[in-house]
């Protein structure tokens, strides 16, 4: 990572602003609580476990979303993806922003986002994130079941679909191919896991049929001094960051 690169200004204010009411100890104890409901306890995701509680809702916004921006931005450079000028990007399920934030400031700080989650405080966070990596983006608070997405759009989907049920996910898929005979791209994102994909092998057949393609990701790279020492304190090891992706580019 270099000097002028948005992420380290970013994240040294996410550090800030996170770490100004709570020790790096609380901090790195809710980030195994985390990490255990991702891996171990996944039945609870729904419950609002997962942003329940200031440390929680600190893990996720100052570790597991740079992670996730970090993983994004090494995807989007692998594929060359782009997003053509002037449309916008919905973030489908976006959490504290990071994956659509990512992806703008790769194609360029002037594609504008929507941001669409049902919780308020990652929507709050998320607003902010835009703010601080100087992003033009709104949110809208709707539960993902009631959303459709709207035309001439580009998306992204990152550790989203994962968590829905069959009928939604199921619904998405159209929708996506949709976006895709549109012309526009669509970006999906989840982790490497099997267990936690195991619709992925119907969906890669879509995808690839429709002109899209589905990758498995291991990057390599240091990571920021300080988000290194919480991945060793809580007992993880992301020197390698992995994910998978299906991606259909647009046409336009």
């Amino acid at each position: 990572m270099v000097d002028d690169d948005p992420f380290a200004t970013w994240f040294d204010a996410l550090e800030r602003r996170h770490l100004a009411d709570l020790t790096f100890s609380e901090v790195r104890r809710s980030v195994q609580t985390l990490s255990s409901i991702y891996v171990e306890r996944r039945d609870r995701l729904n419950t609002g476990a997962v942003l329940s509680g200031a440390g929680k809702r600190a893990a996720f916004a100052l570790f597991f979303a740079p992670l996730h921006f970090l993983l994004v931005r090494e995807i989007v450079r692998a594929l060359n993806a782009s997003i053509p000028q002037k449309i916008p990007l919905v973030d489908l399920g976006c959490g504290t922003g990071p994956a659509g934030a990512a992806w703008a400031l790769e194609t360029g700080r002037s594609t504008t986002i929507q941001g669409v989650d049902v919780n308020s405080w990652a929507l709050e966070e998320c607003r902010w994130n835009y703010r601080q990596l100087g992003i033009h983006g709104a949110t809208r608070k709707v539960e993902l079941k009631r959303f459709r997405l709207p035309t001439g759009t580009a998306v992204i989907a990152a550790f989203t679909i994962n968590e829905l049920d069959v009928e939604n996910r199921a619904r998405f898929l159209r929708e996506f191919l949709g976006i895709r005979q549109s012309g526009l791209p669509v970006l999906v994102v989840e982790p490497i896991a099997r267990k936690l994909t195991e619709w992925w092998n119907d969906w890669t057949t879509e995808i690839v049929s429709a002109g899209g393609r589905a990758d498995e990701w291991r990057f390599h790279f240091p990571l920021p001094e300080r988000l290194a020492l919480m991945d060793r304190a809580a007992g993880l090891d992301h020197r390698e960051i992995t994910g998978r992706s299906l991606w259909l580019p647009g046409t336009e």
